[in-house]
């Protein structure tokens, strides 16, 4: 029988995940206002990336066991009130490591809210991938949003600007606090156990095919943070545009990958998982290269909304895929998908600020274009259900 979607519960979810990730589309449109404004070097700004990460990996695992055994109401709040603080926070004193520290509080903010929020969309989403995409694409719409809102409050008031930045993160809690007591309900949709289990059938974890799908996702993590972290100074770099013009090319990337993530559930759903993550990669190989050798602005813009779709495509597929492998541990896989492996790409981010300062912005860029080819090699280890036939 089929499942029907808690509309009500997913779009709370959806909304929340919304300003949870607004807080990970800021780290990488303050880089250049770091880099402009306070002289910091490639590998200096990304650092600051690694900082969002790096705590946020460490953690992600026991916030994904916390969920999976107890699912307390208390951890997306808080999540998305410790992401919006740390933010706040960053710019305030005109120090390198304050600026490191806050973010990486953000980082852990993010950490804790997205293994429960997870968990309980996909219990609001039911069996649909298409569904899960409605909770991902609040996410992807979060990070295009993170550089519209940063840009004009950090080009008003300047770096020390960013606790105008935790207002979203503030407003949202307010909102849940609100609607929970409202409505009486001791948290936002309830996990049950695995759907095999309701039905008598024991559940089996499937941990091989999660541990080549855990590989694949810190391959699109490493892809994600190369991209982000530099797109914006390339491009003023390259064609000698203003801040406004180089943010507007991360908020390309990223509003094009929001569109992205919803065609990539609409794909899992008609026919397979496995079909919607390898075009996703296929695309990116293009993409990148014409990036690379875009003669102009508008062009490089093109280049940049097709590489979002392409980055985009596997990203909810991948994280309903990884609940699929280990349907008894719905949390951790949400955990490890969204979080874990997609923080550990962060630790990358210096690589490519260390050779984007030994040598260019392009040459950075261009090492990237290694990451599709081996996603789409690892992809052939994946398992996954017959594609699903057309309604």
């Amino acid at each position: 029988m089929k499942e029907i979607p808690d509309r009500r519960g997913l779009a709370v979810l959806t909304a929340s995940h919304l300003v949870d990730d607004l807080y990970q589309g800021a780290v990488p449109a303050i880089l250049p206002f770091l880099v402009l404004d306070r002289g910091y070097s490639y590998l200096a700004a990304t650092g600051i990336t690694l900082a969002a990460t790096v705590l946020s990996s460490v953690v992600q695992p026991a916030f994904g066991m916390l969920a999976d055994r107890k699912s307390p109401p208390w951890l997306t709040p808080m999540g998305l009130l410790v992401a919006g603080i740390g933010i706040g926070l960053a710019g305030v004193v005109d120090s390198y490591w304050w600026t490191w520290a806050a973010v990486a509080l953000s980082g852990l903010g993010v950490a804790a809210y997205h293994p429960a929020a997870a968990r309980a969309a996909r219990v609001a989403a039911g069996s649909s991938a298409q569904g899960m995409s409605w909770f991902a694409i609040g996410g992807n719409a979060g990070l295009a949003l993170g550089p519209v809102i940063v840009t004009p409050v950090l080009l008003a008031y300047g770096v020390t600007g960013t606790p105008f930045l935790a207002v979203p993160a503030l407003a949202m809690v307010v909102f849940l606090f609100w609607l929970r007591r409202r409505s009486g309900a001791p948290r936002l949709p309830a996990a049950h156990g695995p759907k095999s289990q309701q039905h008598g059938e024991p559940a089996v974890d499937k941990w091989r095919p999660f541990g080549w799908l855990t590989v694949l996702v810190v391959i699109r993590s490493i892809m994600y943070f190369g991209i982000s972290s530099l797109l914006v100074l390339y491009v003023i770099s390259r064609y000698d545009v203003t801040q406004v013009a180089g943010s507007a090319s991360l908020t390309a990337f990223l509003a094009v990958g929001a569109l992205g993530t919803l065609a990539g559930g609409w794909m899992a759903d008609r026919w397979s998982r496995i079909f919607a993550i390898r075009l996703g990669y296929a695309l990116c190989v293009p993409a990148l290269i014409l990036l690379l050798a875009a003669p102009s602005v508008p062009v490089a813009f093109i280049a940049t909304a097709l590489l979002g779709l392409g980055l985009y495509l596997p990203f909810s597929v991948q994280t309903t895929l990884g609940q699929e492998y280990l349907p008894n541990r719905i949390g951790t896989a949400s955990g490890v998908t969204l979080g874990l492996a997609v923080s550990a790409g962060g630790a990358f981010a210096p690589v490519f600020g260390w050779l984007a300062d030994s040598f260019s912005l392009s040459w950075a860029l261009g090492v990237l274009l290694l990451f599709p080819f081996l996603a789409l090699l690892v992809s052939l280890r994946l398992a996954g259900r017959p594609p699903r036939a057309a309604a």
